[in-house]
């Protein structure tokens, strides 16, 4: 099988063409550094002729309400493409709970990519997945100083990239959803809590203050991001994946 992996030199990308290529099939990666760009719409046909299965992880390059005027323009370019080229399935990374929290555009710009897709001419899958371990650290950047880190207790149930990218390799080798499939990590932590663990695990000494207005994820209402239903709970926990990475540390530093 031919997958066109558009994003597929980023985190969950490369991972991804690592998986399929190792299953035996012919994973493409694309991206702007192959000359693919999906707002300006070069390269695109030439990236999904001859695919089988078409895997988007492009990512908007805000947060902000610019984000959904990206995913319009990209999803809609890929989508014509894909569909001249008699593509057979279309896969998207989403993100649990994007629809239950309005007040995030970035949110509701994910939302949108997603009903592009539901309303193309391609046999589709959505893979909704929770947040990245591999992210932890930039949102406690957001809203820190030499002292203090200040968190919302926000609800969040994270996962390990690779465990994501192997949910979305598994979806791009099957047949089309026509649906969504949720992946979620293991643990249920209020992200305060998740900073006090991620800061002991560096031997950061700064305090985690509670602070409900404090970040984007201040805007998340409740149980939001957390998985409902038949989600796919991905095995590795967040201090199993703490430790492996300051042990490669540890090796890489020796």
């Amino acid at each position: 099988m031919k997958v066109a992996v558009i994003g597929g030199t980023g985190l969950i990308g490369a991972q991804v063409v690592q998986l399929l290529d190792e299953a035996g099939h012919e994973a493409v990666p694309h991206s702007p550094a192959t000359g693919l760009d999906l707002l300006s719409g070069q390269g695109v046909a030439d990236a999904v002729r001859g695919a089988d299965v078409v895997v988007n992880l492009t990512n908007s390059p805000t947060f902000d309400d610019a984000s959904p005027a990206f995913f319009r323009t990209s999803m809609n370019n890929l989508l014509a493409a894909a569909g001249d080229a008699d593509v057979g399935h279309a896969v998207v990374l989403s993100i649990v709970g994007a629809d239950r929290v309005p007040d995030l555009a970035y949110y509701r710009a994910k939302v949108l990519q997603e009903d592009l897709l539901k309303a193309g001419p391609v046999p589709y899958s959505i893979v909704r997945a929770t947040q990245f371990f591999e992210f932890v650290d930039a949102v406690l950047s957001w809203t820190s100083d030499e002292n203090t880190v200040r968190l919302p207790a926000t609800l969040v149930q994270p996962m390990a990239a690779a465990d994501v990218a192997r949910a979305v390799a598994d979806v791009s080798l099957g047949a089309p959803l026509q649906g969504t499939r949720d992946v979620a990590g293991p643990e249920v932590f209020a992200l305060d809590e998740l900073g006090r663990i991620t800061l002991a695990a560096h031997s950061d000494d700064r305090k985690v203050v509670t602070d409900a207005t404090a970040g984007m994820f201040a805007a998340v209402p409740g149980d939001a991001l957390v998985a409902r239903g038949d989600a796919v709970i991905a095995p590795t926990t967040y201090r199993d994946w703490l430790a492996r990475r300051r042990l490669k540390t540890v090796r890489g530093s020796g």
